[in-house]
């Protein structure tokens, strides 16, 4: 039977997203067992790409005048699931991510549309978490490696977002999983994807 396993990573920053979706998009229990390394779509509504500039604005942070162009987007992608259906997708943060930034800036935005088409796709969300005494040492380990060391003066918003989040997570219509990233592991998305039937479509 051909894998082919949807996920969508949700979380806040120092939750490990990133390299979790690397993990999982190579994990055998995921895609297989592969005699050589392939590109398998890896993909994240992270990515700045609607302003020339690092760390710009994108389909989580767009600007007002920018929500017919994300929205656009949100379909553009979607139909893309549904036309290559059989694969496997990874998507390191998404619609929940969007709602969650969009609501600090007094915009509401309902994905009701968009969980339905990716339900029947067999879709899942993997939410990303950490136990809020541990972001200080999270952190630490951030500012070794991170290009943008601003962002993390705070704790404080990514706190805030990681409720935020687990909120929007309970009303989902998709299977949500909630991983702890201080003692889960990428085997326990796999335990989860397959106690749900969510490995095949």
């Amino acid at each position: 039977m051909k894998l082919t396993p949807k996920v969508i990573l949700e979380g806040t920053r120092l939750t490990g997203k990133t390299d979790l979706a690397y993990a999982l998009n190579e994990h055998p229990r995921l895609v297989g067992h592969r005699r050589y390394r392939y590109h398998s779509p890896l993909i994240s509504a992270e990515w700045s790409a609607f302003s020339n500039e690092p760390w710009g604005r994108g389909l989580i942070n767009f600007a007002e005048e920018e929500t017919e162009l994300a929205l656009e987007t949100y379909e553009t992608w979607v139909r893309l699931f549904e036309l290559q259906r059989y694969y496997s997708w990874i998507v390191d943060r998404f619609h929940l991510s969007t709602q969650a930034y969009q609501a600090t800036q007094g915009r509401e935005f309902d994905f009701g549309w968009l969980e339905e088409r990716l339900k029947p796709l067999n879709f899942a969300i993997v939410l990303c978490t950490r136990p809020e005494d541990t972001f200080e040492e999270a952190r630490t380990e951030r500012l070794k490696i991170s290009a943008n060391p601003k962002q993390y003066v705070s704790l404080e918003p990514f706190i805030s977002e990681q409720r935020q989040l687990r909120e929007l997570a309970k009303k989902s219509i998709l299977p949500v999983f909630e991983f702890d990233v201080t003692r889960h592991g990428p085997d326990d998305v796999a335990d989860f994807l397959e106690d749900n039937a969510l490995l095949t479509l």
